[in-house]
């Protein structure tokens, strides 16, 4: 202060400035020498609050605050309150603490059901799925209630029982001829339903199934006895006896598979040589036999 002051006054003796340049300068300088701005009611009560809070937070005067860093003090001070994202203003801003504030978003509500379509047709059926294992069969259940007794049903037909049977003879004696002769009988023992025709000599199968057949002769002495028992045309077995000096009973038996209108007969063998059947008109030598044994229908 007296180093200015002694320069000032020696450049306004040199200068010759007029006294009333030299009182404006003066009162100048008195204003920059005192260095004590002028203070407001407000500022002295900003300063009194501000002196309490530092004593507060002083930790050489109170005990319970922890020594912290003086930026971390200064950034204690008071700072305008701001809106959620509103910045506050550059002198309240602390460049070691940024300011966070929540960011709040404005999520658009939407209604469902304004959006939703109409309902679209049935798809296709997809293809069976593979059949899963099967279970293991659970346990019998209970017997369930009995139920009421049911009507009478209509009568049935009466069991149908077939049989075929038929016996026959012959009394006379017959010789062979040049050509191949059917054996005609002349006594019908049994002759069931008349499947025997005795004008043909043959027996006409109305029963399908196994019948069974014997063939009963005498034979001639010192003549040949030849016959073949018939199936239709077919020639199925033999009768035969070789000329002797006495005469023997003969017979032969067998079964057959007959279907419908076959035809069962006895034919004798063409005469190239003396070939006969005795029987002496008055007793029955010749018979033929025949009888069903199981009908085709039974299986």
């Amino acid at each position: 202060m007296t180093d200015v002051t002694s320069c000032f006054l020696k450049m306004t003796v040199r200068g010759g400035w007029p006294p009333s340049a030299l009182c404006a300068w003066v009162v100048l300088l008195l204003l920059v020498v005192s260095g004590e701005p002028y203070r407001t009611p407000y500022d002295q009560e900003q300063d009194q609050n501000r002196e309490r809070t530092d004593h507060r937070t002083d930790p050489r005067t109170n005990p319970r605050v922890y020594h912290r860093d003086a930026s971390e003090v200064r950034g204690k001070d008071c700072l305008r309150c701001c809106d959620p994202g509103e910045q506050p203003p550059p002198q309240y801003a602390n460049p070691h603490y940024p300011q966070q504030y929540p960011q709040y978003q404005a999520v658009p509500q939407i209604n469902i059901t304004i959006l939703k379509g109409e309902k679209g047709d049935s798809g296709q059926r997809g293809p069976y799925g593979k059949s899963g294992k099967s279970g293991q069969s659970g346990p019998r259940g209970p017997n369930g209630i009995k139920g009421t007794k049911g009507s009478i049903g209509t009568q049935g037909e009466p069991c149908k029982v077939q049989y075929a049977a038929f016996s026959v003879g012959r009394k006379k004696a017959i010789h062979s001829n040049d050509y191949y002769q059917t054996l005609v009988f002349d006594t019908e023992l049994v002759n069931l339903y008349g499947h025997f025709n005795m004008f043909t000599g043959k027996f006409y199968c109305y029963v399908p199934g196994i019948y069974y057949f014997s063939l009963n002769v005498h034979t001639w002495n010192q003549k040949e006895t030849y016959v073949h028992v018939m199936h239709n045309e077919r020639e199925v077995v033999i009768l035969y006896a070789q000329p002797s000096d006495r005469s023997i009973m003969q017979s032969q038996s067998l079964m057959l598979q007959l279907e419908r209108d076959d035809q069962v007969w006895v034919r004798l063998f063409k005469g190239e040589r003396e070939n006969a059947i005795f029987s002496d008109d008055f007793d029955t030598y010749i018979t033929f036999n025949g009888h069903l044994i199981k009908p085709k229908s039974e299986g």
